[in-house]
């Protein structure tokens, strides 16, 4: 069962993002606010998470004679989890609205990162680094 082992990996990657998420949220929040340190943090946490998915969870779906460019695959990553980031952002601005403390903000992104899962792994899946 590939696609269970691909959604594993995903999912790991996915907890390693999500430290990098909230480190950046938290470091970025006092110059940015809270809602717009999130959109930050979820750059930095796309990009580390499309280079360990590109390296771990789809190396051996990547052809490699005919490889994408890396620039190209990279903002197709990006573009193509902007789907999951609607998601993710609207459950972050839901927890902040109905929490607060400082565990709010990570809570926020924890709750959005599961709610967003799903449809960034199928979109990484199937359109970032489909088989050859």
């Amino acid at each position: 069962m590939k696609a269970g082992r691909e959604f594993l990996a995903f999912a790991i990657v996915g907890a390693a993002g999500f430290v990098v998420d909230v480190a950046v949220l938290y470091l970025a929040a006092p110059l940015l606010g809270w809602y717009g340190a999130r959109v930050l943090s979820f750059l930095a946490a796309a990009t580390a998470t499309w280079a360990l998915n590109r390296r771990y969870t789809f190396a051996a779906r990547r052809s490699s004679g005919a490889a994408t460019p890396i620039v190209r695959e990279y903002l197709g990553y990006l573009a193509t989890m902007l789907g999951g980031a609607v998601v993710n952002y609207g459950a972050y601005v839901l927890v902040l609205h109905w929490a607060s403390g400082p565990w709010a903000p990570a809570a926020g992104v924890a709750l959005g990162s599961c709610a967003g899962l799903v449809v960034n792994f199928l979109s990484a899946r199937y359109l970032v680094f489909r088989a050859k």
